[in-house]
């Protein structure tokens, strides 16, 4: 168990490194999309690849960020439901779902996507809007999101499981703390609250 803790620690933290780079990925389709904004009343131009590029990004964000989101216990739940059972049977029906719903969807959009991924790469396929952008890496985004995703499944599965057999404390009370960028904004926020008074 020992080495399968280790491989969910190393995929927590690629998940956890990637979510952070897309943090970036924000502020640029934020400065790409005021750019493009600016440009368009300014100077009376428009550029489709900047309007494509800002949806690339979105899909980066998206897709990419779906592993950190798991990570971090952000995603969808039914805690209503869940909420009235006792917090190891609400681990079992995670693993549950995990298994069974989560990872073979992961696995089956990674799977049918990818041929049209290399097909679009192959025939250096294009958008259709004069001045778009080659369209194989943003099909690449699904795949790629949707084995991170799976990964991180993968290691939620493990600290789960760890926590049933007693190895670990509840891996998804220890990922409700607040990141440090969340402590950040927590602190410009009482900064700001305390000039005002």
């Amino acid at each position: 168990m020992q080495g399968l803790l280790k491989l969910s620690r190393a995929i927590d933290w690629l998940s956890e490194h990637l979510g952070k780079a897309l943090m970036w990925l924000v502020l640029m389709a934020t400065l790409i999309s005021a750019l493009n904004a600016i440009v368009r009343k300014a100077f009376n131009y428009s550029s489709n690849s900047f309007l494509e590029i800002q949806w690339y990004l979105f899909a980066a964000i998206v897709l990419i960020g779906a592993g950190y989101t798991l990570l971090r216990q952000e995603h969808v739940k039914i805690d209503v439901v869940l909420g009235r059972f006792s917090r190891r049977t609400q681990v079992k029906v995670e693993i549950f779902g995990l298994l069974v719903f989560l990872l073979p969807f992961a696995f089956s959009v990674t799977k049918e996507v990818m041929p049209y991924v290399i097909r679009a790469y192959q025939s250096g396929e294009m958008s259709e809007n004069a001045g778009g952008l080659i369209r194989w890496p943003v099909y690449a985004l699904v795949p790629l999101g949707f084995t991170l995703l799976g990964l991180q499944a993968v290691s939620e599965v493990i600290k789960r499981v760890a926590f049933l057999r007693g190895l670990i404390d509840d891996p998804a009370r220890k990922k409700q703390q607040k990141t440090a960028e969340e402590e950040l904004a927590e602190e410009i926020r009482l900064r700001a609250a305390g000039g005002q008074s």
